[in-house]
């Protein structure tokens, strides 16, 4: 299937690594040159040589931190005509309401709740000027399945959740296209960390992948395949696709609902 993607650009933040490498590397693909933001400049310029080898494309790699507003309104003076800006960078940690004071909380939601609204808000007055653009932002099913020992994520998930399909279901009138995916558990070097902490504190360091038996498929999504879900919803191939959230974890959250 062609996907129209050659020569176009899109910006993900996240980029370097996990989800967010995946995307880049999916687009690339398909002919689409990319900027990658990290906050980490090593992994980022890692991350810029692998595509670069692999893909007849231009990477351009941006240091910043999507947490600092000052860094997000630098980055969109920089690279104002994208035709695609997937926001991805953000990680909330685990934690019921009494562990997470209000400095923390609002750390958590500063990179990845703000972070995402308000690279939305830039770039979405640029792509509504020109009547052109998609917006993708990757949220998370614990804004679906509900968790109050994640409860900073489950509600800023959820917030991002009403925050797309909100805005999607009206950025059509200007030709732009706003929509999300949540993915459930994708094997990146955070998970795959956790899982064998867990299986060194149960005495099994080496079995760490068994832990993932109960996951739909007995494993974790990997990161090209929520690339190749993404590389789909930005292209010409799902143009009447806007305020509307994709879940990719394998049917999980319906397991609780059942």
């Amino acid at each position: 299937m062609e996907l129209h993607l050659r020569g176009k650009t899109a910006l993900i933040t996240g980029g370097s690594k996990g989800i967010g490498l995946g995307i880049a590397d999916r687009l690339a693909a398909e002919g689409c040159n990319l900027i990658l933001v990290a906050r980490d400049g090593t992994e980022l310029e890692k991350a810029r040589v692998g595509l670069t080898a692999r893909h007849r494309v231009q990477v351009a790699a941006y240091a910043g931190d999507m947490a600092s507003q000052t860094a997000r309104l630098a980055m969109a003076e920089a690279f104002p005509d994208i035709d695609i800006l997937v926001n991805n960078a953000g990680a909330i940690r685990s934690g019921f309401l009494d562990e997470v004071d209000d400095d923390l909380w609002r750390q958590y939601w500063e990179l990845k709740v703000f972070g995402y609204i308000n690279l939305t808000r830039e770039f979405f007055a640029r792509m509504k000027q020109r009547r052109n653009g998609v917006i993708l932002n990757i949220v998370g099913i614990a804004g679906e399945r509900l968790d109050a020992g994640y409860i900073a994520g489950s509600s800023g998930n959820a917030s991002l959740i009403a925050f797309t399909k909100a805005l999607g279901a009206s950025s059509t009138e200007f030709n732009v296209r706003v929509l999300g995916i949540n993915p459930g558990p994708v094997l990146s070097d955070k998970l795959e960390h956790r899982l064998r902490v867990d299986a060194s504190r149960a005495g099994t360091p080496d079995r760490w992948r068994e832990r993932m038996s109960t996951m739909p498929f007995g494993r974790a999504a990997a990161p090209e395949e929520i690339g190749n879900v993404a590389a789909f919803l930005v292209s010409d191939c799902a143009s009447y696709v806007s305020g509307t959230v994709v879940t990719v974890d394998g049917g999980w959250t319906q397991r609780w609902s059942i």
